[in-house]
């Protein structure tokens, strides 16, 4: 098979996935995925349309083999390393979605996805205060509410310990 026909192949079962037909996508996807085991995009493609699928146990290897090669644009390794994170986190596997999570922000810190489900799995692993500090953080940087921007620098502030108290005087 030519890199043409991978390339339109793989563009088909993208688009198939799009237009909501994601079990035909699946199904052409694991056949070129069968012929491309060393494809990190195929792979990659793969991983995300089991995802959408709510197959996300069957995922996790495919999003595995898509960050272990070579090839991914940034914008895909980044899904990538959303999506195998957010599988390990809903499958119950939260010190793996930590690690990866963390993994992913050491490559792109400043990934408001990355930073959200990091809390969200820190939250699972009953480390609240890191969860709160991210979610905070995150908050105060990105959020455009009128409300929070007035209190931006407070948040900021708050975020990095809020078992805080300040002590009054006699």
């Amino acid at each position: 098979m030519d890199t043409a026909s991978r390339d339109e192949l793989l563009a088909e079962a993208v688009e198939l996935r799009t237009r909501g037909e994601a079990e035909q996508a699946r199904e052409r996807l694991v056949a070129l995925a069968a012929r491309h085991p060393d494809d990190a995009e195929v792979a990659y493609q793969t991983a995300w349309t089991h995802d959408a699928l709510g197959l996300e146990a069957e995922a996790v290897a495919y999003y595995e083999g898509a960050l272990a090669g070579t090839g991914l644009s940034a914008e895909d390794r980044l899904g990538a390393l959303v999506g195998l994170g957010s599988t390990f986190r809903i499958l119950g596997r939260y010190e793996k979605a930590v690690e990866t999570l963390r993994g992913g922000l050491a490559e792109f810190p400043d990934d408001g996805a990355l930073r959200t489900f990091l809390a969200m799995a820190l939250f699972n692993t009953e480390r609240h205060d890191d969860a709160m500090r991210i979610l905070l953080e995150l908050l105060a940087t990105t959020s455009e509410d009128p409300g929070v921007r007035s209190y931006r620098r407070a948040i900021s502030h708050y975020a990095k310990d809020l078992r805080e108290v300040v002590q009054q005087g006699p």
